[in-house]
């Protein structure tokens, strides 16, 4: 049934090509579609207005945060490689996955979509759940996880404040974790430009301050010496292997940025400056507060008489009340700009992409904060000493650095076929939103391409010949995934 205006002419939406940019003119036929809500539409031109600065102010915000501190010691401690390797294969990482990031932006920029609308193209118009809500529970994993280091900080904070706070002991880490919880749910709340804003605020701070620590901390060590640093892994194994298997798992680290780089690209102004914006920071940012992890870890044997990995129990350690107060301000300015960013954008948009005329960005937003505190539970029970249970976060997000990208690492080489090969970068903005159009409900073929590596991945944990497909599963899923994707749609006349 046709939608009619007032004079009994069709209304239907419309694609304006304006420059090298496509905005929507949407209709009726669109607007009334189960698969559109004004949240998850495509943004008008005039709403792209992010630049390189406003980018790279993202990444810095982003890069910057407690996880990021402990990937030195991360790789050390669980990959088996020295400090430099540890640090090498960081830096490679970082690099290697500017391609997806830079590649996957594009399609946002264009066409002003967040990531589940693109997976659309790719995995069909209710296909594309089953890649979003992949996406969205490792999300509110690691929104969980940062809360906890937020509420941790938010703590000592009122504790260094509060004498009556400390006497609290981990049951005020727990109310540190709903406090922070709750500023990080008002932030993405507010929209996007309360996250630019923090951000642009953000991110300057964030160096000066990473730059002050790194030239305190250097005179305390031999730093000749933390490099030489022999690798934990057995004397005489070939190192190959160990730094390929640490480098997929810091892929891993962004892999989940690397798919859903749309939700924030799409307010870019144009492509320059989201490729820029992103080669700029992202690398140097990583690497840089990497090295600052493994320097003041390094250097908190002679500050504080033990060896801390954690930047926060560092600090914890100092003997100054005002000073405690002051850097735990940063910590939780720096692990805001992270949260609120990389792990509540994005599962807010997929959660919205199951029910658009139900489920809103405010209601994106609240499932995702309540599926965080629900896969967060453990830890905050055991807080409360409710529950014992000797299971370490630190261990949890290092195992999901090679688990998730895994299954993650299909689905970013089967958009980059889809978009530049099968599409040739040429999208149906009204079709995207609507049923009977070019898109299918589920493209079979996006959906066996994932599929098959995944199955995959599961049969290679039980057979050791087969094991290096887990190990260096983000390479391995990926071009396995876009070669399987590429060659079901070759001959395909069906999109």
């Amino acid at each position: 049934m046709q939608i009619e205006d007032y004079a009994g002419v069709s209304k239907k939406s419309s694609m304006q090509l304006k420059g090298d940019f496509v905005e929507l003119d949407v209709q009726d036929d669109v607007r009334l579609s189960p698969l559109y809500n004004e949240d998850i539409a495509p943004t008008k031109i005039a709403q792209r207005t992010w630049h390189k600065t406003n980018v790279a102010a993202l990444w810095v915000g982003m890069a910057i945060c407690v996880p990021s501190y402990s990937l030195g010691g991360v790789l050390t401690a669980y990959f088996g490689l020295s400090v430099t390797e540890a640090l090498i294969s960081i830096l490679v990482a970082n690099l290697i996955v500017l391609i997806p990031l830079t590649l996957n932006a594009f399609a946002g920029t264009k066409y002003g979509i967040p990531f589940p609308v693109l997976l659309r193209s790719s995995f069909g118009l209710y296909g594309s759940n089953v890649p979003a809500l992949i996406r969205a529970l490792v999300a509110c994993g690691w929104f969980g996880i940062q809360t906890l280091f937020g509420g941790l900080a938010c703590h000592l904070l009122f504790s260094a404040l509060l004498p009556s706070w400390a006497e609290l002991g981990s049951v005020g880490e727990v109310y540190g974790f709903f406090i922070f919880w709750a500023l990080n749910i008002w932030v993405v709340l507010k929209g996007e430009n309360a996250i630019k804003h923090l951000e642009n605020w953000s991110a300057p701070l964030l160096v000066i301050v990473s730059a002050g620590l790194m030239w305190w901390a250097l005179p305390q060590i031999d730093v000749p010496a933390l490099l030489a640093t022999p690798a934990s892994r057995p004397e005489g194994e070939p190192v190959l292997g160990y730094m390929l298997a640490g480098v997929t798992a810091m892929v891993g680290f962004w892999a989940t940025l690397s798919l859903n780089i749309p939700d924030f690209s799409r307010y870019v102004k144009s492509q320059k400056d989201q490729v820029i914006g992103q080669v700029v920071a992202l690398p140097l940012t990583m690497f840089f507060f990497a090295a600052l992890g493994v320097i003041l870890t390094s250097a908190s044997t002679v500050l504080v008489g033990e060896t801390i990995s954690d930047p926060i129990n560092l600090i914890s350690k100092i003997d100054s009340p005002l000073w405690v107060g002051l850097a735990m301000v940063m910590i939780i300015i720096a692990t805001l700009s992270t949260n609120s960013a990389a792990n509540i954008v994005s599962p807010t948009n997929d959660f919205q992409n199951m029910a658009p005329q139900f489920i809103n960005q405010s209601k994106g937003v609240l499932l995702t904060g309540l599926i965080g505190i629900a896969l967060m539970s453990w830890e905050l029970l055991k807080k409360l000493h409710w529950i014992e249970s000797d299971r370490s976060v630190e261990a949890l997000y290092s195992n999901w650095l090679l688990g998730y990208s895994s299954l993650l690492g299909p689905i970013a080489g089967i958009m980059i076929v889809d978009y530049f090969i099968i599409r040739r970068q040429q999208l149906d903005l009204v079709d995207l939103y609507k049923q009977g159009g070019r898109y299918p409900n589920f493209n079979l073929a996006g959906l066996l391409a994932f599929a098959i590596p995944v199955a995959l991945t599961l049969a290679s944990l039980f057979h050791s010949y087969f094991v290096w497909y887990y190990q260096y599963g983000w390479f391995t899923g990926s071009f396995t995934g876009a070669a399987i994707y590429y060659g079901l749609k070759r001959n395909s006349r069906t999109s």
